[in-house]
Protein backbone atom coordinates (compact mmCIF):
# COMPACT_ATOMS: atom_id res chain seq x y z
CA UNK A 1 0.00 0.00 0.00
CA UNK A 2 2.90 2.35 0.68
CA UNK A 3 4.06 1.74 -2.88
CA UNK A 4 0.85 2.99 -4.01
CA UNK A 5 0.96 5.79 -2.40
CA UNK A 6 4.32 7.06 -3.24
CA UNK A 7 3.63 6.02 -7.03
CA UNK A 8 0.42 8.71 -6.38
CA UNK A 9 2.47 11.58 -5.45
CA UNK A 10 5.37 11.29 -7.89
CA UNK A 11 2.62 11.21 -10.75
CA UNK A 12 0.89 14.48 -8.66
CA UNK A 13 3.97 16.19 -8.48
CA UNK A 14 5.15 15.44 -11.81
CA UNK A 15 1.91 16.51 -13.43
CA UNK A 16 1.52 19.92 -11.87
CA UNK A 17 5.66 20.47 -12.36
CA UNK A 18 4.94 20.49 -16.28
CA UNK A 19 1.85 22.33 -16.34
CA UNK A 20 3.65 24.80 -14.20
CA UNK A 21 6.87 24.34 -16.60
CA UNK A 22 3.89 25.13 -19.40
CA UNK A 23 2.80 28.32 -17.65
CA UNK A 24 6.36 29.60 -17.49
CA UNK A 25 7.74 28.93 -20.98
CA UNK A 26 4.26 30.65 -22.30
CA UNK A 27 4.17 33.74 -20.38
CA UNK A 28 7.50 34.06 -18.73
CA UNK A 29 10.28 34.69 -21.88
CA UNK A 30 8.03 38.15 -23.06
CA UNK A 31 8.62 39.82 -20.01
CA UNK A 32 12.19 37.83 -19.25
CA UNK A 33 14.37 41.22 -20.67
CA UNK A 34 12.22 43.65 -18.51
CA UNK A 35 14.51 43.86 -15.56
CA UNK A 36 17.52 44.26 -17.70
CA UNK A 37 15.70 46.80 -19.68
CA UNK A 38 15.51 48.91 -16.22
CA UNK A 39 18.66 48.66 -15.47
CA UNK A 40 19.37 50.22 -18.72
CA UNK A 41 17.58 52.76 -18.98
CA UNK A 42 19.03 53.40 -15.90
CA UNK A 43 22.45 53.55 -17.35
CA UNK A 44 21.11 55.94 -19.95
CA UNK A 45 19.94 58.36 -17.86
CA UNK A 46 23.14 58.04 -15.82
CA UNK A 47 25.28 59.03 -18.88
CA UNK A 48 23.40 61.61 -19.78
CA UNK A 49 23.30 62.72 -16.17
CA UNK A 50 27.65 62.81 -16.78
CA UNK A 51 27.32 64.37 -19.92
CA UNK A 52 28.67 67.87 -19.59
CA UNK A 53 29.47 68.33 -23.57
CA UNK A 54 26.19 68.99 -24.14
CA UNK A 55 25.84 72.59 -24.11
CA UNK A 56 22.53 74.46 -23.18
CA UNK A 57 20.66 73.47 -26.06
CA UNK A 58 21.25 69.96 -25.75
CA UNK A 59 20.30 70.09 -21.80
CA UNK A 60 16.87 71.92 -23.46
CA UNK A 61 16.07 69.65 -25.63
CA UNK A 62 16.61 66.35 -23.44
CA UNK A 63 14.61 67.83 -20.77
CA UNK A 64 11.83 68.70 -23.22
CA UNK A 65 11.99 65.23 -24.95
CA UNK A 66 11.75 63.84 -21.18
CA UNK A 67 8.58 65.76 -20.37
CA UNK A 68 7.38 64.62 -23.71
CA UNK A 69 8.03 60.84 -23.05
CA UNK A 70 6.81 61.42 -19.07
CA UNK A 71 3.63 62.34 -20.97
CA UNK A 72 3.29 60.12 -23.55
CA UNK A 73 3.53 57.37 -20.92
CA UNK A 74 1.19 58.93 -18.65
CA UNK A 75 -1.16 59.49 -21.42
CA UNK A 76 -1.70 56.06 -22.19
CA UNK A 77 -1.86 55.33 -18.80
CA UNK A 78 -5.18 57.62 -18.70
CA UNK A 79 -6.36 56.15 -21.78
CA UNK A 80 -5.90 52.44 -20.70
CA UNK A 81 -8.07 53.90 -17.06
CA UNK A 82 -10.93 55.41 -19.07
CA UNK A 83 -11.41 52.35 -21.59
CA UNK A 84 -11.24 50.27 -17.98
CA UNK A 85 -14.17 52.58 -16.64
CA UNK A 86 -16.02 52.53 -19.32
CA UNK A 87 -15.98 48.87 -19.74
CA UNK A 88 -16.91 48.48 -15.91
CA UNK A 89 -19.69 50.89 -16.67
CA UNK A 90 -20.89 49.18 -19.71
CA UNK A 91 -20.82 45.57 -17.72
CA UNK A 92 -22.69 47.24 -14.68
CA UNK A 93 -24.73 48.90 -17.55
CA UNK A 94 -25.91 45.57 -18.96
CA UNK A 95 -26.44 43.99 -15.78
CA UNK A 96 -28.66 46.40 -14.73
CA UNK A 97 -30.68 46.00 -17.78
CA UNK A 98 -30.85 41.88 -17.16
CA UNK A 99 -31.91 42.56 -13.21
CA UNK A 100 -34.65 45.06 -15.06
CA UNK A 101 -36.04 42.44 -17.29
CA UNK A 102 -36.48 39.95 -14.45
CA UNK A 103 -38.02 42.39 -12.83
CA UNK A 104 -40.37 43.65 -15.80
CA UNK A 105 -40.86 39.20 -16.18
CA UNK A 106 -41.80 38.90 -13.03
CA UNK A 107 -44.39 41.27 -12.08
CA UNK A 108 -46.01 40.73 -15.84
CA UNK A 109 -46.06 36.96 -14.28
CA UNK A 110 -47.56 38.76 -10.45
CA UNK A 111 -50.45 40.13 -12.71
CA UNK A 112 -51.49 37.52 -14.73
CA UNK A 113 -51.98 35.64 -11.49
CA UNK A 114 -53.34 38.32 -10.08
CA UNK A 115 -55.95 38.71 -13.17
CA UNK A 116 -56.50 34.88 -12.51
CA UNK A 117 -57.52 35.20 -8.85
CA UNK A 118 -59.56 38.35 -9.84
CA UNK A 119 -61.02 35.86 -12.03
CA UNK A 120 -61.72 33.03 -9.67
CA UNK A 121 -63.25 35.62 -7.28
CA UNK A 122 -65.33 36.79 -9.88
CA UNK A 123 -66.52 33.48 -10.69
CA UNK A 124 -67.47 32.71 -7.01
CA UNK A 125 -69.27 35.69 -6.57
CA UNK A 126 -71.39 35.25 -9.79
CA UNK A 127 -71.79 31.84 -7.62
CA UNK A 128 -73.04 32.84 -4.64
CA UNK A 129 -75.33 35.35 -6.37
CA UNK A 130 -77.24 31.83 -7.87
CA UNK A 131 -76.06 32.48 -10.82
CA UNK A 132 -74.21 29.54 -13.25
CA UNK A 133 -70.95 29.74 -14.79
CA UNK A 134 -68.85 28.58 -17.17
CA UNK A 135 -70.65 25.77 -19.49
CA UNK A 136 -73.49 25.76 -17.51
CA UNK A 137 -74.33 29.52 -18.26
CA UNK A 138 -76.36 30.38 -21.28
CA UNK A 139 -74.96 32.27 -23.99
CA UNK A 140 -74.17 35.91 -23.26
CA UNK A 141 -74.59 35.69 -19.19
CA UNK A 142 -71.91 37.52 -17.08
CA UNK A 143 -70.14 34.08 -16.26
CA UNK A 144 -69.53 32.71 -19.46
CA UNK A 145 -67.70 35.94 -20.95
CA UNK A 146 -65.55 36.21 -17.75
CA UNK A 147 -64.73 32.34 -18.26
CA UNK A 148 -64.18 32.51 -22.06
CA UNK A 149 -61.93 35.83 -21.83
CA UNK A 150 -59.92 34.06 -18.94
CA UNK A 151 -59.28 31.20 -21.10
CA UNK A 152 -59.21 32.97 -24.60
CA UNK A 153 -55.37 34.45 -25.67
CA UNK A 154 -57.44 37.43 -26.35
CA UNK A 155 -59.63 38.62 -23.39
CA UNK A 156 -60.81 41.67 -24.67
CA UNK A 157 -61.75 40.09 -28.06
CA UNK A 158 -63.27 37.66 -26.66
CA UNK A 159 -65.66 39.57 -24.64
CA UNK A 160 -66.84 41.27 -28.17
CA UNK A 161 -67.10 38.08 -29.70
CA UNK A 162 -69.72 37.02 -26.35
CA UNK A 163 -71.47 40.25 -26.86
CA UNK A 164 -72.78 39.49 -30.16
CA UNK A 165 -72.88 36.08 -30.09
CA UNK A 166 -76.90 34.95 -31.11
CA UNK A 167 -77.07 38.70 -31.89
CA UNK A 168 -79.66 40.00 -34.70
CA UNK A 169 -76.89 42.84 -36.59
CA UNK A 170 -79.55 42.98 -39.82
CA UNK A 171 -80.89 46.98 -40.17
CA UNK A 172 -83.68 47.29 -42.67
CA UNK A 173 -83.13 49.67 -45.51
CA UNK A 174 -84.33 52.82 -45.42
CA UNK A 175 -86.98 53.10 -48.79
CA UNK A 176 -86.58 56.37 -51.04
CA UNK A 177 -83.28 58.01 -49.06
CA UNK A 178 -81.04 60.02 -51.33
CA UNK A 179 -77.66 61.59 -50.63
CA UNK A 180 -79.19 64.72 -50.20
CA UNK A 181 -81.41 63.95 -47.71
CA UNK A 182 -78.54 62.07 -45.58
CA UNK A 183 -76.88 64.92 -45.83
CA UNK A 184 -79.28 67.62 -44.54
CA UNK A 185 -80.82 64.61 -42.02
CA UNK A 186 -76.94 64.72 -40.07
CA UNK A 187 -76.89 68.21 -40.34
CA UNK A 188 -80.04 68.97 -38.65
CA UNK A 189 -79.06 65.78 -36.27
CA UNK A 190 -75.99 67.92 -34.96
CA UNK A 191 -77.93 70.69 -34.47
CA UNK A 192 -81.11 69.81 -32.96
CA UNK A 193 -79.41 67.37 -30.90
CA UNK A 194 -76.32 67.98 -30.06
CA UNK A 195 -75.86 71.45 -30.60
CA UNK A 196 -73.04 71.36 -32.74
CA UNK A 197 -73.54 74.12 -36.21
CA UNK A 198 -72.06 72.85 -39.52
CA UNK A 199 -71.91 74.44 -42.84
CA UNK A 200 -74.00 72.85 -45.14
CA UNK A 201 -70.71 72.49 -47.78
CA UNK A 202 -68.53 71.11 -44.65
CA UNK A 203 -71.49 68.37 -44.64
CA UNK A 204 -71.00 67.69 -47.92
CA UNK A 205 -67.17 67.52 -48.12
CA UNK A 206 -67.76 65.14 -45.24
CA UNK A 207 -69.82 62.38 -47.33
CA UNK A 208 -67.95 62.90 -50.23
CA UNK A 209 -64.72 62.12 -48.35
CA UNK A 210 -65.84 58.94 -47.37
CA UNK A 211 -66.92 57.73 -50.67
CA UNK A 212 -62.76 58.71 -51.77
CA UNK A 213 -61.21 57.59 -48.49
CA UNK A 214 -61.25 55.51 -45.32
CA UNK A 215 -59.35 58.30 -43.47
CA UNK A 216 -60.68 61.38 -42.62
CA UNK A 217 -58.24 63.82 -41.20
CA UNK A 218 -60.06 66.73 -39.12
CA UNK A 219 -57.69 69.44 -39.08
CA UNK A 220 -57.32 73.25 -37.49
CA UNK A 221 -57.33 74.81 -34.69
CA UNK A 222 -58.29 73.56 -31.13
CA UNK A 223 -61.97 74.06 -30.34
CA UNK A 224 -63.42 74.31 -33.71
CA UNK A 225 -65.60 71.23 -33.46
CA UNK A 226 -63.28 68.49 -35.19
CA UNK A 227 -63.67 65.94 -32.81
CA UNK A 228 -67.05 66.83 -32.37
CA UNK A 229 -67.95 65.92 -35.78
CA UNK A 230 -66.58 62.43 -35.68
CA UNK A 231 -68.69 61.88 -32.45
CA UNK A 232 -72.03 63.67 -34.09
CA UNK A 233 -71.46 61.44 -36.84
CA UNK A 234 -71.38 58.21 -35.00
CA UNK A 235 -74.13 59.34 -32.55
CA UNK A 236 -76.14 59.92 -35.97
CA UNK A 237 -76.00 56.63 -37.53
CA UNK A 238 -76.94 54.51 -34.15
CA UNK A 239 -73.55 54.11 -33.01
CA UNK A 240 -71.11 55.32 -30.19
CA UNK A 241 -67.54 56.62 -32.46
CA UNK A 242 -64.61 54.80 -30.69
CA UNK A 243 -62.62 57.67 -29.63
CA UNK A 244 -58.70 56.92 -29.02
CA UNK A 245 -56.31 58.88 -27.65
CA UNK A 246 -52.87 58.76 -29.92
CA UNK A 247 -49.66 59.55 -27.74
CA UNK A 248 -46.55 61.50 -28.34
CA UNK A 249 -44.91 57.97 -27.69
CA UNK A 250 -46.13 55.73 -30.58
CA UNK A 251 -43.85 54.76 -33.22
CA UNK A 252 -45.11 51.68 -34.49
CA UNK A 253 -48.03 49.41 -35.31
CA UNK A 254 -47.90 47.63 -31.28
CA UNK A 255 -48.78 51.32 -30.17
CA UNK A 256 -51.96 50.88 -32.67
CA UNK A 257 -52.95 47.25 -32.60
CA UNK A 258 -51.38 45.71 -29.41
CA UNK A 259 -48.12 42.71 -29.33
CA UNK A 260 -48.04 38.95 -28.27
CA UNK A 261 -46.46 38.96 -25.32
CA UNK A 262 -44.43 35.39 -25.00
CA UNK A 263 -44.20 35.39 -21.32
CA UNK A 264 -48.17 35.15 -20.15
CA UNK A 265 -49.09 34.03 -24.19
CA UNK A 266 -51.50 36.56 -24.03
CA UNK A 267 -52.15 39.48 -26.74
CA UNK A 268 -51.87 42.29 -25.40
CA UNK A 269 -54.87 44.13 -27.31
CA UNK A 270 -55.35 47.92 -27.24
CA UNK A 271 -59.12 49.83 -27.41
CA UNK A 272 -57.89 50.42 -30.92
CA UNK A 273 -58.14 46.57 -31.83
CA UNK A 274 -61.11 46.16 -30.11
CA UNK A 275 -63.27 48.83 -31.47
CA UNK A 276 -62.03 47.64 -35.07
CA UNK A 277 -62.47 43.77 -34.22
CA UNK A 278 -66.22 44.78 -32.94
CA UNK A 279 -66.49 46.24 -36.38
CA UNK A 280 -66.57 43.01 -38.05
CA UNK A 281 -70.56 42.03 -36.79
CA UNK A 282 -71.84 45.34 -37.22
CA UNK A 283 -73.64 46.32 -40.64
CA UNK A 284 -73.83 50.10 -39.73
CA UNK A 285 -71.95 52.63 -40.47
CA UNK A 286 -68.58 52.39 -37.94
CA UNK A 287 -66.33 55.38 -36.78
CA UNK A 288 -63.10 54.85 -34.70
CA UNK A 289 -61.23 58.05 -33.95
CA UNK A 290 -57.66 58.72 -33.15
CA UNK A 291 -57.81 61.64 -31.38
CA UNK A 292 -54.45 64.20 -31.38
CA UNK A 293 -53.22 61.69 -34.48
CA UNK A 294 -50.56 63.93 -35.29
CA UNK A 295 -49.11 63.85 -31.78
CA UNK A 296 -46.36 61.04 -33.05
CA UNK A 297 -46.11 60.22 -36.34
CA UNK A 298 -49.02 58.78 -38.38
CA UNK A 299 -46.63 57.22 -41.43
CA UNK A 300 -45.01 55.85 -38.91
CA UNK A 301 -47.79 53.82 -36.61
CA UNK A 302 -50.44 53.94 -38.80
CA UNK A 303 -48.24 52.89 -42.09
CA UNK A 304 -49.71 49.28 -42.54
CA UNK A 305 -53.20 50.83 -42.63
CA UNK A 306 -52.56 53.30 -45.57
CA UNK A 307 -50.67 50.34 -47.14
CA UNK A 308 -53.43 48.12 -47.03
CA UNK A 309 -55.98 50.62 -48.34
CA UNK A 310 -54.75 51.31 -51.33
CA UNK A 311 -55.26 47.64 -52.59
CA UNK A 312 -58.01 47.98 -55.05
CA UNK A 313 -58.83 44.18 -54.30
CA UNK A 314 -60.46 44.81 -50.65
CA UNK A 315 -60.42 41.36 -49.99
CA UNK A 316 -56.65 41.62 -49.17
CA UNK A 317 -57.52 44.25 -46.71
CA UNK A 318 -55.74 42.03 -44.00
CA UNK A 319 -53.48 42.71 -40.75
CA UNK A 320 -51.55 39.77 -39.61
CA UNK A 321 -51.96 39.76 -35.52
CA UNK A 322 -50.51 36.10 -34.65
CA UNK A 323 -48.75 33.02 -36.59
CA UNK A 324 -51.57 30.89 -36.62
CA UNK A 325 -54.80 30.44 -34.94
CA UNK A 326 -55.60 27.62 -32.01
CA UNK A 327 -58.62 26.27 -30.08
CA UNK A 328 -60.39 29.67 -28.20
CA UNK A 329 -59.14 32.00 -30.11
CA UNK A 330 -61.93 34.89 -31.24
CA UNK A 331 -64.24 34.08 -33.75
CA UNK A 332 -63.03 36.69 -36.95
CA UNK A 333 -59.52 35.71 -36.83
CA UNK A 334 -59.00 33.69 -39.93
CA UNK A 335 -55.50 32.25 -40.50
CA UNK A 336 -54.08 35.00 -37.64
CA UNK A 337 -55.31 37.69 -39.74
CA UNK A 338 -58.29 40.25 -38.96
CA UNK A 339 -59.72 41.91 -41.90
CA UNK A 340 -60.60 45.16 -41.95
CA UNK A 341 -64.61 46.01 -42.89
CA UNK A 342 -65.50 47.99 -45.20
CA UNK A 343 -67.78 49.54 -42.92
CA UNK A 344 -65.55 51.62 -40.98
CA UNK A 345 -63.98 54.79 -41.25
CA UNK A 346 -61.23 56.22 -39.69
CA UNK A 347 -61.16 59.71 -38.23
CA UNK A 348 -57.93 61.44 -37.32
CA UNK A 349 -58.17 64.98 -35.75
CA UNK A 350 -54.94 66.91 -35.92
CA UNK A 351 -54.17 70.51 -34.49
CA UNK A 352 -51.42 72.99 -35.78
CA UNK A 353 -49.72 73.71 -32.86
CA UNK A 354 -45.52 73.04 -31.77
CA UNK A 355 -46.63 70.30 -29.91
CA UNK A 356 -47.24 68.07 -33.09
CA UNK A 357 -45.77 66.84 -35.99
CA UNK A 358 -46.54 67.69 -39.27
CA UNK A 359 -48.62 65.39 -41.44
CA UNK A 360 -46.36 63.82 -44.55
CA UNK A 361 -47.21 63.92 -47.97
CA UNK A 362 -48.22 60.64 -47.91
CA UNK A 363 -50.68 60.58 -45.39
CA UNK A 364 -52.36 63.58 -46.87
CA UNK A 365 -52.77 62.31 -50.42
CA UNK A 366 -53.68 58.71 -48.71
CA UNK A 367 -56.72 61.08 -46.76
CA UNK A 368 -59.44 63.42 -47.33
CA UNK A 369 -58.22 66.72 -45.15
CA UNK A 370 -61.25 69.05 -43.98
CA UNK A 371 -59.95 72.29 -42.49
CA UNK A 372 -61.42 73.97 -39.55
CA UNK A 373 -60.71 78.03 -38.96
CA UNK A 374 -63.65 79.09 -37.31
CA UNK A 375 -66.96 77.94 -35.43
CA UNK A 376 -70.00 76.64 -37.13
CA UNK A 377 -72.72 79.37 -36.66
CA UNK A 378 -76.18 78.42 -34.97
CA UNK A 379 -78.84 78.10 -37.04
CA UNK A 380 -82.35 77.27 -37.14
CA UNK A 381 -82.93 73.01 -37.65
CA UNK A 382 -86.09 71.15 -37.67
CA UNK A 383 -85.61 68.26 -35.31
CA UNK A 384 -84.01 65.47 -36.68
CA UNK A 385 -83.67 61.69 -34.89
CA UNK A 386 -80.57 59.73 -35.49
CA UNK A 387 -80.74 57.35 -38.66
CA UNK A 388 -79.77 53.90 -38.45
CA UNK A 389 -79.40 52.53 -41.93
CA UNK A 390 -77.18 49.60 -43.02
CA UNK A 391 -73.96 50.44 -44.60
CA UNK A 392 -74.56 48.80 -47.79
CA UNK A 393 -77.21 51.32 -48.68
CA UNK A 394 -74.67 54.31 -48.16
CA UNK A 395 -72.63 52.17 -50.33
CA UNK A 396 -75.18 52.01 -52.94
CA UNK A 397 -76.43 55.75 -52.60
CA UNK A 398 -72.64 56.24 -53.64
CA UNK A 399 -72.22 53.98 -56.35
CA UNK A 400 -75.68 55.17 -57.36
CA UNK A 401 -73.99 58.87 -57.12
CA UNK A 402 -71.09 57.63 -59.48
CA UNK A 403 -73.32 56.68 -62.13
CA UNK A 404 -75.76 59.36 -62.54
CA UNK A 405 -73.32 62.28 -61.48
CA UNK A 406 -69.78 61.29 -64.04
CA UNK A 407 -67.41 64.02 -64.42
CA UNK A 408 -67.68 65.88 -66.87
CA UNK A 409 -65.14 65.87 -70.33
CA UNK A 410 -64.97 69.78 -69.73
CA UNK A 411 -64.42 69.67 -66.07
CA UNK A 412 -61.60 67.12 -66.88
CA UNK A 413 -60.24 69.02 -69.60
CA UNK A 414 -59.47 72.29 -67.54
CA UNK A 415 -58.57 70.35 -64.46
CA UNK A 416 -55.83 68.72 -66.92
CA UNK A 417 -54.54 72.26 -68.36
CA UNK A 418 -54.77 73.39 -64.46
CA UNK A 419 -52.19 70.38 -63.95
CA UNK A 420 -49.83 70.90 -66.25
CA UNK A 421 -49.85 74.39 -65.55
CA UNK A 422 -48.51 73.97 -62.04
CA UNK A 423 -46.05 71.35 -63.33
CA UNK A 424 -44.74 74.06 -65.54
CA UNK A 425 -44.99 77.02 -63.22
CA UNK A 426 -44.31 74.97 -59.48
CA UNK A 427 -42.77 71.53 -60.45
CA UNK A 428 -45.77 69.61 -58.77
CA UNK A 429 -47.96 67.25 -60.04
CA UNK A 430 -51.75 66.21 -58.97
CA UNK A 431 -50.84 62.18 -59.38
CA UNK A 432 -53.04 59.64 -60.22
CA UNK A 433 -53.98 58.67 -56.60
CA UNK A 434 -55.69 62.52 -56.60
CA UNK A 435 -57.26 61.36 -59.78
CA UNK A 436 -58.83 58.38 -58.63
CA UNK A 437 -60.17 59.88 -55.81
CA UNK A 438 -61.36 62.35 -58.22
CA UNK A 439 -63.64 59.84 -59.55
CA UNK A 440 -65.68 59.42 -56.66
CA UNK A 441 -65.76 62.81 -54.94
CA UNK A 442 -67.03 64.62 -57.07
CA UNK A 443 -70.07 62.90 -58.62
CA UNK A 444 -70.92 62.25 -54.35
CA UNK A 445 -70.38 65.89 -53.60
CA UNK A 446 -72.56 66.44 -56.67
CA UNK A 447 -75.26 63.66 -55.28
CA UNK A 448 -75.41 65.54 -51.94
CA UNK A 449 -76.64 68.85 -53.47
CA UNK A 450 -73.00 70.45 -54.04
CA UNK A 451 -71.62 71.79 -57.65
CA UNK A 452 -69.06 69.99 -59.90
CA UNK A 453 -66.99 73.55 -59.65
CA UNK A 454 -66.85 73.26 -55.81
CA UNK A 455 -65.72 69.80 -55.72
CA UNK A 456 -62.91 70.44 -57.91
CA UNK A 457 -62.05 73.89 -55.74
CA UNK A 458 -62.07 71.76 -52.40
CA UNK A 459 -59.76 68.60 -53.91
CA UNK A 460 -57.07 71.82 -55.50
CA UNK A 461 -56.97 73.51 -52.47
CA UNK A 462 -56.89 70.75 -49.76
CA UNK A 463 -54.57 68.31 -51.83
CA UNK A 464 -52.72 70.64 -54.43
CA UNK A 465 -51.89 74.02 -52.89
CA UNK A 466 -51.25 72.01 -49.39
CA UNK A 467 -48.38 71.00 -51.18
CA UNK A 468 -47.07 74.72 -52.02
CA UNK A 469 -46.34 74.99 -48.15
CA UNK A 470 -43.28 73.21 -48.73
CA UNK A 471 -42.19 75.54 -51.20
CA UNK A 472 -39.98 78.72 -50.98
CA UNK A 473 -43.55 81.08 -51.00
CA UNK A 474 -41.37 84.10 -50.84
CA UNK A 475 -39.79 84.32 -54.35
CA UNK A 476 -42.82 82.74 -56.15
CA UNK A 477 -45.15 86.00 -55.61
CA UNK A 478 -45.37 86.62 -59.27
CA UNK A 479 -46.28 82.85 -59.87
CA UNK A 480 -48.76 82.79 -57.02
CA UNK A 481 -50.54 85.78 -58.59
CA UNK A 482 -50.59 84.47 -62.25
CA UNK A 483 -52.06 81.06 -60.90
CA UNK A 484 -54.90 83.39 -59.57
CA UNK A 485 -55.30 85.04 -63.09
CA UNK A 486 -54.80 81.40 -64.87
CA UNK A 487 -57.70 80.29 -62.42
CA UNK A 488 -59.70 83.16 -63.26
CA UNK A 489 -59.11 82.77 -67.38
CA UNK A 490 -60.01 79.18 -66.86
CA UNK A 491 -63.04 78.54 -64.63
CA UNK A 492 -64.54 82.41 -64.36
CA UNK A 493 -64.17 84.97 -61.52
CA UNK A 494 -66.63 83.53 -59.52
CA UNK A 495 -64.84 80.06 -59.30
CA UNK A 496 -62.43 78.24 -57.35
CA UNK A 497 -63.12 81.15 -54.01
CA UNK A 498 -61.04 78.58 -51.39
CA UNK A 499 -57.93 78.40 -53.85
CA UNK A 500 -57.69 81.79 -54.29
CA UNK A 501 -58.07 82.57 -50.57
CA UNK A 502 -55.55 80.61 -49.89
CA UNK A 503 -53.06 81.31 -52.46
CA UNK A 504 -53.94 85.19 -51.45
CA UNK A 505 -52.67 83.92 -47.95
CA UNK A 506 -49.68 82.60 -49.07
CA UNK A 507 -48.64 85.98 -50.70
CA UNK A 508 -49.64 88.13 -47.74
CA UNK A 509 -48.07 85.93 -45.64
CA UNK A 510 -44.35 85.48 -47.74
Amino acid sequence: MTAYFEYLREMIIRFFTDVGRFFTKTFVPPWSDVPSNFGDYHSMLTVASQAPDWGFWGWFFWVLFLILFIALIGGICFFLFILLRKYIRFVRRELDKEELRRQVERLNYELYMATQERDKILNLKVGYMGLKTGEEAGEGQEGEVVTEAAASRFPKLATVDAKYRGVDMDIPYRPGLSLEELCNAFRNFAASQLGLYYRMDVVRELFAGMAASKLIILEGISGTGKTSLAFALGRFFGSEAALIPVQPSWKDRSELLGYYNEFTKKFNESEFLKALYGVGYRKDLVVITLDEMNLARIEYYFAEFLSIMELRDTSAWEIDLIPTNIEGDPVLLKGGKLSIPQNVVFFGTANNDDSTFTIADKVYDRAITLFFDDKGRPFQAASQDPMVIPYTQIRGLYDDSIRQHPISESMLQKFEELDNYVIKKFKLAFGNRIMKQLESFIPVYVGCGGREVDGFDFIFTNKILKKFEALNLAFLKEELKSLITFLDKLYGKDAFPRAKATIDGFIKNN
